[in-house]
């Protein structure tokens, strides 16, 4: 049996409550072909919008598209806002695919909307594997507990920021985060406290570091984040933001409040270093941080201190 796919009109700046339109309209049936063929070259979300605007834009001119899926935390803007729009819920028996608003500055025919709905069927299904494809990423580089990048996602921006900085002479520095006392907080709270706890600090090092730094979870209680473009004395700055964010945190679970500290190393890449060398050097540098008393942020340059003291 066929699945039947629903593209439903919602608010729009012609009518508040328009019915689906059965106007006839003068549709180009190679452009149809064309657009289905296209829709299948991609399974980018932002390159599949990108084509469904240009083949549709060849029959009704559109200002700009936004998609939203509010499940799964997706807002993409293509183009201008403008004061006039169409909303549409595109969904399949088992999927919503989330909602998409066409808009321009002058306000659509019914014609110029029937021939928008019909063309929104041929991407439901393309739509569909996209956000498939966007899920099978995510749960292949991301960690499910704490929403941080896992260790393969990790190796592979590492390698990609290292040649980005030694190719255009830009600093990169690498921060390695450590919750002090953890094994403590498994041992007389429960798991289920201290998944809550890796879950609020990752959260809490993705919301405070800058959207350029990249987060990710190296393994247990302790997480490596990215620092692009960024020399030590910026690296320090943020590492004392958020070693602070962290220690401001009050976690609750139940009836339970806890509070956690984290020990923070950093090291910046050097001429001719290895990845394993840059994070050999801010895994020292971290526990250098705990063997001063945890709680703090340490560098390489500290150690480079500390013997020759």
């Amino acid at each position: 049996m066929q699945e039947s796919n629903q593209v439903t009109p919602l608010h729009s700046s012609n009518t508040a409550k328009r019915k689906l339109t059965r106007i006839a309209i003068q549709e180009d049936p190679d452009l149809r072909h064309k657009l289905i063929h296209a829709l299948q070259t991609s399974l980018d979300l932002q390159a599949l919008l990108e084509i469904f605007v240009k083949y549709l834009g060849q029959q009704v001119r559109i200002g700009g598209l936004s998609y939203r899926h509010a499940a799964r935390g997706i807002h993409l803007n293509l183009g201008r806002d403008n004061l006039h729009h169409c909303d549409y819920r595109l969904i399949t028996p088992r999927d919503n695919l989330g909602e998409i608003r066409f808009n321009r500055a002058k306000r659509f025919s019914e014609a110029e909307l029937a021939c928008i709905e019909s063309l929104l069927g041929t991407l439901i299904y393309p739509l569909r594997n996209a956000l498939q494809y966007k899920d099978a990423l995510q749960a292949a580089l991301f960690d499910p507990l704490t929403g941080a990048g896992n260790r393969v996602a990790m190796d592979t921006a590492v390698r990609r920021e290292m040649q980005m900085s030694q190719r255009y002479e830009q600093p990169l520095t690498l921060m390695m985060i450590d919750l002090d006392h953890f094994k403590k907080i498994n041992d007389c709270y429960g798991h289920a406290l201290g998944d809550e706890v890796l879950h609020e600090v990752a959260q809490t090092i993705m919301l405070v570091a800058r959207t350029t730094d990249m987060t990710f979870r190296y393994g247990g209680e302790e997480f490596s984040v990215l620092l692009s473009n960024t020399d030590m004395n910026g690296a320090i700055i943020i590492a004392e933001r958020l070693r602070d964010a962290i220690e401001g945190l009050d976690i609750q679970q139940g009836d339970q409040h806890l509070t956690v500290t984290a020990s923070i190393g950093l090291a910046q890449l050097q001429k001719d270093m290895s990845a394993k060398n840059l994070f050999e050097q801010a895994d020292k540098a971290l526990y250098h941080a705990k063997r001063e008393g945890r709680n703090r942020v340490s560098t390489a340059l500290d150690l480079q201190a500390a013997a020759q003291a």
